[in-house]
């Protein structure tokens, strides 16, 4: 019913109105009695083995619902009834901004894919948390956090500083999305000295906080072999607990969309089936040159369980979605899980 009816009414609205549009139905909808346990019923698949143990959280299921689409904690308590097993909402910055200007949110739909430049656009992290504060369900969340626009380089750990303390009563697990190409200048802060000293800063907040929660680094599926084996040299020098592999992508390369189109479109980071194959590679070398030493969520292009079974095979632990959720539907998550079920049995079989 999703893609024949409700995806093509969505998808004559522009991208962005279309999101908010669907937010406010949502959020209307589920005010009435029963429609949330009806939606539970139909679309949360649960099973013992698809239980997932990892960095000191027990996740009920491995697929995850990726930092962008829930920026400001609006919807995360109507969300858990999809069938997700972690929402990780974000990215945060201190103080609230309005992000770049519009349009800024573009669909390829030949490539079922997303271009964005959307900018770190969201409340602040205090409006966020006062929602956070009205949580309704035991879903597990992510908080995702970045600097804001206006923070030059140089002062960023402060904006991260921030959002960490804000937000550590509220969030099971913490992202340091340095990844981002839409913030100008941003993606410098993957290089290996600032985020070196960012990451040890953020885990000599932990230590003295006394908190458990883990702290990941999202990282971009643009970086170079020499600037991978970085990253595994920054997760065992700074002990942070992950990696979330990928962000989105400023490469335009084998796209299906013709070349006017996205050039009309601009710059902006591209999502969806058109980096699942990046974004699953990236997750092969980090597994493999690491020897498997720290946890990776694998996100990017996932929107079958075909697709996020190779992430797994490719060494995730867990997975994420986000466009993929859009061009199919809520009852991805659940065909997904069943997926992934079907696979482990199989597996456990030999």
């Amino acid at each position: 019913m999703y893609k024949f009816l409700i995806r093509p009414f969505l998808f004559l609205k522009n991208p962005e109105p279309a999101h908010y549009s669907t937010f406010n139905l949502i959020k209307k909808t589920f005010s009435w009695p029963g429609v949330q346990a009806m939606c539970r019923a139909l679309f949360r698949y649960e099973h013992p083995d698809l239980q997932v143990e990892c960095m000191g959280l027990k996740f009920p299921n491995p697929v995850g619902l990726a930092a962008g689409f829930d920026k400001d904690a609006r919807l995360f308590n109507e969300l858990e009834a999809f069938g997700f097993g972690f929402i990780e909402i974000g990215t945060l910055t201190p103080r609230p901004q309005e992000g770049n200007p519009k349009p800024r949110l573009f669909r390829l739909p030949d490539d079922k894919s997303l271009i964005n430049r959307m900018g770190f656009n969201n409340e602040g992290v205090e409006a966020a948390i006062e929602r956070l504060r009205k949580k309704k369900t035991r879903v597990l969340i992510g908080g995702n956090i970045g600097k804001n626009k206006v923070t030059p380089n140089h002062e960023a750990v402060e904006d991260y500083v921030y959002c960490y303390n804000a937000l550590l009563p509220y969030v099971d697990y913490f992202v340091v999305n340095v990844s981002s190409p839409n913030t100008p200048n941003l993606r410098e802060l993957q290089d290996k000295e600032p985020l070196t000293a960012l990451l040890n800063t953020l885990q000599d907040r932990k230590r003295q906080a006394g908190a458990s929660q883990p702290i990941l680094l999202k990282i971009a599926p643009d970086l170079t072999t020499s600037q991978l084996d970085d990253i595994i040299d920054i997760v065992k020098e700074t002990g942070i607990d992950g990696v979330i592999a990928t962000n989105t992508t400023i490469d335009r390369a084998g796209l299906s969309t013709p070349a006017e189109t996205v050039e009309q479109i601009g710059a902006g980071g591209l999502s969806g089936a058109s980096v699942r194959s990046k974004s699953t590679e990236v997750i092969r070398y980090l597994h493999t040159k690491s020897a498997g030493a720290f946890p990776i969520i694998g996100v990017g292009g996932i929107s079958t369980a075909r697709d996020a079974i190779e992430k797994l095979e490719a060494g995730a632990t867990l997975v994420q979605v986000y466009t993929g959720f859009i061009y199919e539907g809520p009852a991805m998550v659940k065909k997904i899980n069943k997926g992934i079920l079907r696979w482990k049995k199989a597996h456990d079989r030999g």
